[in-house]
Protein backbone atom coordinates (compact mmCIF):
# COMPACT_ATOMS: atom_id res chain seq x y z
CA UNK A 1 0.00 0.00 0.00
CA UNK A 2 1.12 3.44 -0.69
CA UNK A 3 0.31 6.61 0.81
CA UNK A 4 -0.92 9.89 -0.77
CA UNK A 5 -0.49 13.61 0.45
CA UNK A 6 -2.64 15.57 -1.94
CA UNK A 7 -3.70 18.96 -1.78
CA UNK A 8 -6.71 20.55 -3.74
CA UNK A 9 -9.02 23.21 -5.05
CA UNK A 10 -12.39 22.06 -3.89
CA UNK A 11 -14.39 24.79 -5.80
CA UNK A 12 -15.43 22.84 -8.77
CA UNK A 13 -16.00 19.43 -7.04
CA UNK A 14 -19.26 18.05 -5.07
CA UNK A 15 -17.05 17.55 -2.45
CA UNK A 16 -13.92 14.60 -1.58
CA UNK A 17 -16.33 11.47 -1.75
CA UNK A 18 -17.18 9.56 -4.89
CA UNK A 19 -20.48 10.52 -6.53
CA UNK A 20 -21.82 8.83 -9.71
CA UNK A 21 -21.89 11.19 -12.70
CA UNK A 22 -20.79 14.59 -10.56
CA UNK A 23 -17.48 15.53 -10.24
CA UNK A 24 -15.26 14.52 -6.90
CA UNK A 25 -11.84 14.58 -5.77
CA UNK A 26 -11.88 10.96 -4.77
CA UNK A 27 -13.33 10.15 -8.60
CA UNK A 28 -11.16 12.30 -10.16
CA UNK A 29 -7.94 11.32 -8.57
CA UNK A 30 -9.02 7.50 -8.87
CA UNK A 31 -9.70 8.04 -12.69
CA UNK A 32 -6.67 9.65 -13.44
CA UNK A 33 -4.28 6.75 -11.68
CA UNK A 34 -6.36 4.27 -13.24
CA UNK A 35 -5.18 5.84 -16.85
CA UNK A 36 -1.94 5.96 -15.24
CA UNK A 37 -1.10 2.55 -13.67
CA UNK A 38 -3.56 0.54 -16.59
CA UNK A 39 -5.65 -0.96 -13.61
CA UNK A 40 -8.03 -0.68 -11.24
CA UNK A 41 -6.66 1.22 -7.72
CA UNK A 42 -8.81 1.36 -4.60
CA UNK A 43 -8.61 5.15 -2.71
CA UNK A 44 -9.36 5.85 0.60
CA UNK A 45 -9.28 9.26 2.41
CA UNK A 46 -8.77 10.64 5.39
CA UNK A 47 -11.85 12.99 5.48
CA UNK A 48 -15.30 14.22 3.75
CA UNK A 49 -14.45 17.33 3.01
CA UNK A 50 -17.97 18.88 1.57
CA UNK A 51 -18.49 20.46 -1.55
CA UNK A 52 -16.75 23.51 -2.01
CA UNK A 53 -14.45 22.91 0.53
CA UNK A 54 -10.72 22.68 -0.20
CA UNK A 55 -7.61 21.10 0.98
CA UNK A 56 -4.06 21.93 1.90
CA UNK A 57 -2.77 18.79 3.05
CA UNK A 58 -5.20 15.42 2.44
CA UNK A 59 -3.80 12.13 3.20
CA UNK A 60 -5.42 8.84 1.43
CA UNK A 61 -4.41 5.50 0.45
CA UNK A 62 -3.91 3.66 -2.84
CA UNK A 63 -4.33 0.42 -3.45
CA UNK A 64 -3.68 -2.05 -6.68
CA UNK A 65 -4.46 -5.23 -7.69
CA UNK A 66 -1.11 -5.80 -8.97
CA UNK A 67 2.17 -4.04 -8.57
CA UNK A 68 2.56 -0.56 -9.28
CA UNK A 69 5.32 -0.55 -12.24
CA UNK A 70 6.43 3.43 -11.75
CA UNK A 71 8.97 4.24 -9.13
CA UNK A 72 8.15 5.80 -6.20
CA UNK A 73 10.75 8.90 -7.24
CA UNK A 74 8.49 9.11 -10.76
CA UNK A 75 4.84 8.68 -9.65
CA UNK A 76 4.32 12.00 -8.38
CA UNK A 77 5.09 13.85 -11.95
CA UNK A 78 4.14 11.04 -13.71
CA UNK A 79 0.48 11.22 -11.90
CA UNK A 80 0.23 14.96 -11.59
CA UNK A 81 0.99 15.60 -15.56
CA UNK A 82 -2.46 13.34 -15.34
CA UNK A 83 -4.47 15.58 -13.04
CA UNK A 84 -6.24 18.46 -13.75
CA UNK A 85 -4.56 21.65 -12.21
CA UNK A 86 -6.78 22.14 -8.90
CA UNK A 87 -5.88 18.74 -7.41
CA UNK A 88 -2.16 17.58 -7.18
CA UNK A 89 -0.13 14.64 -5.81
CA UNK A 90 2.71 16.23 -2.92
CA UNK A 91 3.68 13.29 -1.77
CA UNK A 92 3.87 9.36 -2.30
CA UNK A 93 5.33 7.07 0.59
CA UNK A 94 4.96 3.26 1.46
CA UNK A 95 2.62 2.07 4.09
CA UNK A 96 1.34 -0.80 6.46
CA UNK A 97 -1.24 -3.33 4.68
CA UNK A 98 -3.28 -1.72 8.02
CA UNK A 99 -2.85 1.26 7.51
CA UNK A 100 -5.99 3.59 7.45
CA UNK A 101 -5.96 7.42 6.68
CA UNK A 102 -9.23 8.02 8.79
CA UNK A 103 -9.16 5.44 11.53
CA UNK A 104 -6.08 6.29 12.45
CA UNK A 105 -6.05 10.00 12.53
CA UNK A 106 -4.71 11.44 15.74
CA UNK A 107 -6.16 14.56 15.04
CA UNK A 108 -6.98 17.37 12.11
CA UNK A 109 -6.49 20.79 11.98
CA UNK A 110 -9.52 22.73 9.94
CA UNK A 111 -9.34 26.64 9.14
CA UNK A 112 -11.77 28.92 7.82
CA UNK A 113 -10.53 32.07 6.23
CA UNK A 114 -12.48 35.43 6.15
CA UNK A 115 -11.98 38.27 4.45
CA UNK A 116 -13.36 41.33 6.19
CA UNK A 117 -14.03 44.95 4.38
CA UNK A 118 -16.24 46.81 2.17
CA UNK A 119 -14.46 46.29 -1.34
CA UNK A 120 -14.36 42.70 -2.39
CA UNK A 121 -11.16 41.04 -3.80
CA UNK A 122 -12.52 39.09 -7.03
CA UNK A 123 -9.14 36.74 -6.85
CA UNK A 124 -10.58 35.46 -3.82
CA UNK A 125 -13.74 34.18 -5.43
CA UNK A 126 -14.24 30.75 -4.00
CA UNK A 127 -11.67 30.48 -1.97
CA UNK A 128 -12.43 32.48 1.25
CA UNK A 129 -15.62 33.95 3.15
CA UNK A 130 -15.92 38.04 2.22
CA UNK A 131 -17.94 39.47 4.92
CA UNK A 132 -18.78 43.41 4.02
CA UNK A 133 -18.12 44.68 7.25
CA UNK A 134 -15.15 44.63 10.00
CA UNK A 135 -14.97 41.30 12.38
CA UNK A 136 -13.30 41.65 15.79
CA UNK A 137 -11.56 38.69 16.16
CA UNK A 138 -10.37 39.21 19.58
CA UNK A 139 -14.26 39.01 20.54
CA UNK A 140 -14.83 35.83 18.00
CA UNK A 141 -11.38 34.36 19.78
CA UNK A 142 -12.68 34.61 23.55
CA UNK A 143 -16.28 33.30 22.70
CA UNK A 144 -14.95 30.27 20.80
CA UNK A 145 -13.20 29.10 24.07
CA UNK A 146 -15.61 27.33 25.39
CA UNK A 147 -16.02 24.95 22.62
CA UNK A 148 -12.30 23.54 23.60
CA UNK A 149 -12.18 20.13 25.59
CA UNK A 150 -14.56 17.58 25.01
CA UNK A 151 -18.68 18.26 24.57
CA UNK A 152 -21.60 16.59 23.01
CA UNK A 153 -21.67 19.61 19.62
CA UNK A 154 -25.23 18.42 18.24
CA UNK A 155 -25.92 22.42 18.24
CA UNK A 156 -23.28 22.91 15.86
CA UNK A 157 -23.71 19.86 12.95
CA UNK A 158 -26.75 19.37 10.84
CA UNK A 159 -30.10 18.27 13.24
CA UNK A 160 -30.00 14.98 11.14
CA UNK A 161 -26.76 13.91 11.73
CA UNK A 162 -27.04 10.08 12.85
CA UNK A 163 -23.51 9.38 14.19
CA UNK A 164 -22.58 10.03 17.82
CA UNK A 165 -22.34 13.65 18.53
CA UNK A 166 -19.47 13.98 20.89
CA UNK A 167 -15.77 14.98 20.02
CA UNK A 168 -12.92 16.88 21.47
CA UNK A 169 -11.85 19.79 19.85
CA UNK A 170 -8.27 20.36 21.73
CA UNK A 171 -7.51 23.76 20.27
CA UNK A 172 -9.88 26.60 18.75
CA UNK A 173 -8.53 30.15 17.85
CA UNK A 174 -9.40 32.96 15.69
CA UNK A 175 -6.79 35.13 14.58
CA UNK A 176 -6.20 38.32 12.16
CA UNK A 177 -3.45 38.02 9.15
CA UNK A 178 -3.59 41.55 7.25
CA UNK A 179 -6.92 41.65 5.94
CA UNK A 180 -7.84 37.47 6.38
CA UNK A 181 -9.45 36.70 9.80
CA UNK A 182 -8.66 32.78 10.61
CA UNK A 183 -10.34 30.18 12.42
CA UNK A 184 -8.26 27.35 13.65
CA UNK A 185 -10.02 24.37 15.01
CA UNK A 186 -7.70 21.31 15.79
CA UNK A 187 -9.78 18.48 17.42
CA UNK A 188 -10.02 14.19 16.97
CA UNK A 189 -13.11 14.92 14.30
CA UNK A 190 -15.52 16.80 12.87
CA UNK A 191 -19.49 16.65 13.19
CA UNK A 192 -21.01 17.77 9.26
CA UNK A 193 -21.32 21.40 9.04
CA UNK A 194 -19.42 21.31 12.39
CA UNK A 195 -16.80 23.95 11.90
CA UNK A 196 -18.73 25.86 8.99
CA UNK A 197 -21.73 26.43 11.97
CA UNK A 198 -19.09 26.89 14.63
CA UNK A 199 -17.29 29.63 11.94
CA UNK A 200 -21.17 31.56 11.32
CA UNK A 201 -22.01 31.10 15.12
CA UNK A 202 -18.79 33.08 16.19
CA UNK A 203 -19.31 35.90 12.91
CA UNK A 204 -22.67 36.59 14.48
CA UNK A 205 -21.17 36.71 18.14
CA UNK A 206 -19.22 39.72 16.11
CA UNK A 207 -21.76 41.19 14.91
CA UNK A 208 -23.72 41.66 18.14
CA UNK A 209 -26.45 39.05 17.07
CA UNK A 210 -25.39 36.96 20.15
CA UNK A 211 -23.46 38.03 23.53
CA UNK A 212 -20.27 36.58 23.93
CA UNK A 213 -21.41 34.66 26.72
CA UNK A 214 -24.32 32.93 24.39
CA UNK A 215 -21.84 30.32 23.08
CA UNK A 216 -21.69 28.09 25.92
CA UNK A 217 -25.47 28.05 26.04
CA UNK A 218 -25.76 26.62 22.58
CA UNK A 219 -23.25 24.01 22.95
CA UNK A 220 -25.01 23.19 26.29
CA UNK A 221 -28.52 23.20 24.87
CA UNK A 222 -27.55 20.73 22.03
CA UNK A 223 -30.05 22.54 20.10
CA UNK A 224 -28.82 23.95 16.22
CA UNK A 225 -32.15 26.02 15.99
CA UNK A 226 -29.96 28.23 18.60
CA UNK A 227 -26.87 28.39 16.78
CA UNK A 228 -25.77 31.04 14.25
CA UNK A 229 -25.72 30.80 10.74
CA UNK A 230 -23.71 27.85 8.28
CA UNK A 231 -20.49 29.77 7.01
CA UNK A 232 -20.32 28.94 3.30
CA UNK A 233 -18.31 26.38 1.90
CA UNK A 234 -15.83 28.52 0.17
CA UNK A 235 -13.51 29.51 3.05
CA UNK A 236 -12.83 26.08 4.55
CA UNK A 237 -9.67 24.03 4.22
CA UNK A 238 -8.72 20.94 5.94
CA UNK A 239 -5.07 22.26 6.95
CA UNK A 240 -3.45 19.61 8.47
CA UNK A 241 -3.66 15.73 9.82
CA UNK A 242 -1.88 14.07 12.50
CA UNK A 243 -0.93 10.20 12.67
Amino acid sequence: MWVMEIAYNGEHYHGWQYQPNLPTVQGTLTASLEKLLLQKVMISGCSRTDAGVHARQFVCSLDTERPIGIPMDRFCKAANHLLPDDIVILSVREADADFHPRFQVKYKEYRYEMRDGLCFDPFLRGRVWQIPYALDEEIMNAAGKCLEGTHDFSAFCCADTCEDRVRTIYSLNVFRQNDHVILSVCGNGFLYNMVRIITGTLVDVSTGRFAQQEVEKILLSKDRRLAGRTAPAQGLYLHSVVY
